[in-house]
């Protein structure tokens, strides 16, 4: 199984010739060759994550692609044949099994909305939580965290890796809001973790492959 990560919270899954595009946002210009994409997950709603004319390109390509999200996402779309999903739903999809994980997006700031999040575990092998630290209780491989955001700070990236303890790898993600400057500050405290506790951190730049 290979994973590519694009720019902010955008990455894609191969497996057997066919994709899952997890979080193709207005952030994201690019998210490589659209040609067998079976599935696409938002984690939720907000525009760094979804983009309805990214969406209407890959159904172009991809006439039968099934797209999970969340109800706020099925009701941003009622044009588009969304099946919405919560923790706990699992589903299959060609040679990608998808578990989901949580109901809310972080809280930015007390008393303002706070929309659905899900995240997703994909194959039992990687997780990503979307905007959130919702840990999925189970082993996972290779985990995208979540490193720049109004609704994080760094401290809580790290314990979020602490937590989840992922076997193989760790990467960041959701960090296009980090200049040049503050992301090698971001690298330098996960290499940090990493030599602390014995991690196993491997990031990916943008276009950047590996084998999962």
């Amino acid at each position: 199984m290979k994973v590519t990560k694009y720019a902010h919270a955008c990455i894609v899954i191969e497996e057997q010739g066919q994709k899952l595009i997890i979080d193709p946002g207005a952030l994201t210009l690019d998210f490589g060759d659209l040609a067998g994409v079976v599935a696409v997950v938002f984690t939720h709603v907000h525009f760094d994550h979804f983009n309805a004319e990214h969406m209407a390109n890959i159904m172009k390509q991809n006439p039968t692609v099934q797209i999970f999200g969340t109800a706020q996402v099925a009701q941003a779309t009622p044009s588009m044949p969304v099946t919405a999903v919560t923790g706990g739903t699992a589903e299959t999809v060609g040679p990608f099994s998808l578990a989901f994980f949580g109901e809310m997006h972080a809280l930015v700031y007390e008393n303002l909305p706070q929309d659905q999040n899900v995240g997703v575990l994909v194959n039992n092998k990687l997780y990503y939580p979307g905007d959130s630290f919702t840990l999925p209780g189970v082993s996972v491989e290779t985990l995208a965290v979540p490193t720049s955001g109004p609704w994080l700070k760094l401290s809580e990236s790290l314990d979020f890796v602490k937590q989840v303890q992922p076997t193989v790898r760790f990467f960041p993600t959701h960090n296009a809001l980090a200049s040049e400057i503050g992301e090698k500050v971001v690298e330098d405290w996960l290499q940090k973790l990493n030599d602390h506790v014995g991690g196993n951190y491997h990031p990916l730049k943008i276009g950047e492959s590996a084998e999962i």
